[in-house]
């Protein structure tokens, strides 16, 4: 049989979806069983889960790449075509690593220009021990916004809630969980966030439709959140005063600390609502930051380099950080730029490999056409997703291959139901990226909880935005709320 018998190709809005008549599902398979495989090794077996070193996901990425394209040469399937598949999927990831590298250089502006510390700053001074719960929510899920880390905020401000309750009375536990809960909503809502860019990368969908479509399931889970953590509020006994006078002597000691800075991310703001183009909106704040701290800024400028435009090009290129008297806070004040954004646009490209050659060989057709013949409903396919990124968070203990890999292998199914990628997108983030601080072993769960002092066990029935969320976007599905089509040509 000549290859043109073999494989087919079924046209879809975005690209060519091709079918291999001659590959089975056990052989579709192989190539996620070795990477799967791959990946448990590497957590169980190496000492400090570094392989490769630190791109040890990205080359076990490559490697299953390398597997599906052996059972590709056995299928008798052409190098040019499973090479084609890999660079159409290259091409339709160019504006999202753009968008990468906008968000870092966003990340570090904001911080030279203080519209992070005047966050941190203003966040802090709201704080009372009456509602000290759901005000630590919201202080975290501040700052998680404004920085885009979950892992930031915690180990910064998360850190000063956790003393600061604790001499209050509160239970660490609980406290835990608020910052957590907060943390996770910021960095799941923040453009600077790159898992909020991994996933609709993955799903097909642009950066600022991914997160107004988030708002539909995010919102009422924060809210619930607030609220369980309101009462919780009113049944403990606290003692002493929050005291965070130090820190703030500290953060308007180092900045110059005014309202105006907030006009910056007010205007990005604007402009998303007003569905402005991502690059532009990204581009319009980091220019505007610029300004902000040419203006607000000249000795946080003139502290990290002799020239100001220096202090500039770095905060957008390269790592920077604002030294302070408070070593917690130091740690805030740092922002890696472009630079740090290299991590996840190598795992996006890594990803669009393996799923090029899974693509090109057609295992990627065979396993969706296996899932949709499982997944007989809209509410089956959500739940399908849902399992997946659990499953890959508690086996492969890593967020951003729970968001990855499903991502990659749901996206034809998403369509051939008719659903738009922002469907997706969106149930990767409920139920990938904020559940993986609820396993011990997976790397937020470590982080977190070695961070805050505070064990997973302790935090998890507090976390509860955390496993909130995958049940909010399945009752979604349930009753078919905001679920969006794809549009009919």
């Amino acid at each position: 049989m000549d290859d043109k018998n073999k494989l087919s190709e079924i046209e879809t809005d975005h690209q060519k979806i091709i079918e291999n008549k001659e590959l089975n599902l056990l052989e579709s398979l192989i190539p996620v069983v070795i990477l799967m495989s791959l990946l448990a090794y590497n957590i169980f077996f190496v000492e400090d889960q570094e392989w490769f070193g630190a791109y040890t996901n990205q080359f076990i990425l490559l490697l299953g790449g390398l597997a599906a394209a052996v059972v590709g040469v056995f299928k008798k399937v052409p190098f040019a075509i499973m090479f084609q598949e890999i660079l159409e999927n290259l091409k339709s990831i160019l504006v999202p690593i753009a968008i990468l590298f906008l968000v870092g250089a966003l990340a570090g502006t904001w911080l030279v220009s203080g519209i992070i510390p005047a966050m941190v700053y203003y966040g802090l001074q709201v704080l009372s021990p009456a509602l000290f719960l759901p005000v630590s929510i919201i202080i975290a899920a501040i700052i998680s916004i404004a920085t885009g880390s979950s892992w930031t905020t915690s180990a910064t401000v998360g850190i000063a809630l956790v003393s600061i309750g604790s001499a209050l009375g509160i239970p660490t536990g609980m406290i835990a969980g608020a910052v957590i809960s907060g943390a996770y909503f910021g960095d799941k809502m923040s453009p600077l966030s790159d898992t909020t860019n991994l996933a609709p990368a993955m799903a097909g969908t642009d950066l600022f439709t991914h997160i107004r479509y988030m708002f539909y399931t995010t919102i009422p889970s924060i809210l619930i959140t607030l609220i369980v953590f309101s009462v919780l509020s009113g049944t403990i006994e606290t003692t002493g005063d929050a005291d965070v006078s130090n820190l703030l002597n500290v953060v308007q000691s180092t900045f110059n600390i005014t309202p105006w800075l907030f006009i910056v991310p007010l205007l990005v703001i604007v402009l998303i609502v007003f569905k402005v183009k991502p690059l532009i909106s990204l581009g319009i704040g980091v220019l505007s930051a610029i300004v902000l701290a040419l203006i607000f800024q000249n000795d946080v400028l003139l502290s990290i380099s002799d020239s100001k435009f220096t202090s500039i090009l770095d905060s957008i290129l390269i790592e920077t950080q604002v030294e302070t008297d408070n070593e917690k806070l130091t740690q805030l004040f740092s922002a890696k730029g472009m630079q740090g954004m290299l991590w996840t646009v190598y795992l996006i490209i890594c990803a669009m490999v393996f799923g090029g050659v899974m693509d090109g060989i057609g295992a990627l057709a065979k396993i969706t056409k296996s899932l949709l013949s499982v997944a007989t409903s809209i509410f089956g396919l959500f739940a399908s997703t849902v399992a997946s990124c659990l499953g890959l968070n508690i086996v492969a203990s890593d967020q951003y291959l729970a968001i990855v890999v499903p991502g990659k292998m749901f996206k034809k199914a998403y369509e051939d139901r008719g659903l738009a990628p922002e469907n997706l997108s969106r149930t990767l983030e409920d139920s990938g990226t904020v559940t993986s601080v609820l396993i011990p072993w997976n790397t937020c769960g470590a982080y977190q909880s070695g961070v805050l002092g505070v064990s997973v066990a302790d935090y998890f029935v507090y976390a509860i935005f955390n496993y909130l969320s995958p049940i909010m976007t399945l009752i979604f599905a349930a009753f078919n709320i905001q679920i969006r089509r794809l549009l009919k040509k």
